[in-house]
C-alpha cells in the first residue's frame, strides 16, 4: 500500500515538474518549423537577362534555410501567381526575402504589379493590415501604423550593374551619397507599413564585370545567419 502511494506521489511530482518546465520554455515540445517565403522578381529578356544569377541566390537561400530546419515557400512572379494565395503565404512566413535584379534603379515592373495586387487584397481582407493606422478619435496614432504583421521580417537581396563604390559617396554623380537602402526605400516601406521588421539587405554589385560573384554567393549564407541571429 505504501509503495502504491509512493508511486502515485512520484507520478504527480513528475507531471507538475513537466508543466513548470513547459511554462518556462513555451517553445519546447513544439515541432512547428519556421517558414521563409522567397520571392523571385526576375523578368527574363531572352539573350540578355536570363535570370541565372538571381536563381543562384534563390537556391543559396533555400539551402541555408533548409539547413536551419525552415519550411520554404517560393514564388517566381514571372511564372504567374494567385494573389489570394500570396496573401496566405505572407501570413504563414516568418521571414520574406525578395530576390531581385535592379532594372533602371528599381525592381522589374512585374514586382510592382505583384505588390499592388497582393497588398490591396491584404488590405481589403484586413489580413495584412487594418488600415493606415490613423484614428479620428486619437490624433496621436501615426500614419503607417495599421499593420498586423509584427514579429515578421523582410529582406531584399539584389543584383546590380552599379559597383559598390558608386554608393555612399557624395562625389559620385548618380547616387549622390545614397546607398542601396535609400534606393529601395519605397519597397521596404510597403512592408514596414504592414508591420514587418526590415532586415539589412544583401547586394551583389557590378554583375557584368564582377570577378567575385562566387564569393558573393558564398557570403550570402553568412549574411543570412547574421541578420537572422542564428
Amino acid at each position: 500500500m505504501k509503495a502504491k502511494i509512493l508511486l502515485i506521489t512520484l507520478a504527480m511530482l513528475f507531471v507538475v515538474s513537466s508543466k513548470l518546465i513547459s511554462q518556462s520554455n513555451p517553445l519546447q515540445g513544439s515541432n512547428k518549423p519556421k517558414t521563409v517565403l522567397i520571392i523571385n522578381a526576375h523578368l527574363t529578356y531572352p539573350g540578355w537577362s536570363e535570370g541565372k544569377l538571381n536563381k543562384s541566390f534563390v537556391d543559396r537561400a533555400k539551402e541555408f534555410f533548409i539547413s536551419q530546419s525552415y519550411r520554404v515557400l517560393e514564388t517566381e512572379i514571372e511564372d504567374g501567381y494567385n494573389a489570394d494565395e500570396e496573401v496566405e503565404k505572407h501570413l504563414q512566413a516568418d521571414i520574406i526575402i525578395l530576390q531581385t535584379p535592379v532594372n533602371w534603379i528599381s525592381t522589374p515592373w512585374i514586382y510592382k504589379k505583384y505588390v499592388d495586387e497582393v497588398f490591396n487584397i491584404g488590405l481589403k481582407s484586413q489580413k495584412l493590415l487594418a488600415g493606415d493606422g490613423r484614428l479620428q478619435e486619437d490624433p496621436s496614432k501615426q500614419y503607417g501604423t495599421g499593420g498586423k504583421m509584427q514579429g515578421k521580417k523582410f529582406m531584399i537581396s539584389a543584383t546590380w550593374n552599379a559597383a559598390e563604390k558608386d554608393f555612399n559617396d557624395k562625389s559620385q554623380y548618380l547616387f549622390q551619397g545614397k546607398g542601396p537602402t535609400d534606393v529601395f526605400f519605397n519597397i521596404t516601406t510597403n512592408y514596414r507599413f504592414s508591420g514587418f521588421e526590415i532586415l539589412e539587405g544583401y547586394n551583389c554589385f557590378d554583375v557584368f564585370h564582377n570577378t567575385r560573384i562566387k564569393e558573393d554567393l558564398e557570403n550570402y549564407s553568412v549574411h543570412l545567419k547574421k541578420v537572422m541571429n542564428l
